[in-house]
């Protein structure tokens, strides 16, 4: 193996660090667009569920079942 393809295996892996670098840094800027729409959908269907549970534990709320079941 001579000079020429060390430097060129040389030149190629340094190209593909970067490469590979740059796809990383990319990847976590988009993740975290990505996890602050999720933060914010939890956030809303855990006010819905909480919204359900006291409408649910509503003591009219199960009088009117039991009466429907009737």
């Amino acid at each position: 193996m001579g000079p020429f393809e060390i430097a060129a295996i040389a030149i190629i892996g340094g190209l593909g660090y970067s490469a590979y670098e740059v796809h990383m840094k990319t990847k976590g800027k988009a993740g975290k667009g990505e996890l602050e729409a999720l933060q914010t959908e939890l956030q809303r269907l855990k006010e819905r569920v909480s919204t359900l549970e006291s409408i649910v534990t509503d003591k009219s709320y199960q009088l009117k079942e039991q009466i429907n079941k009737l």
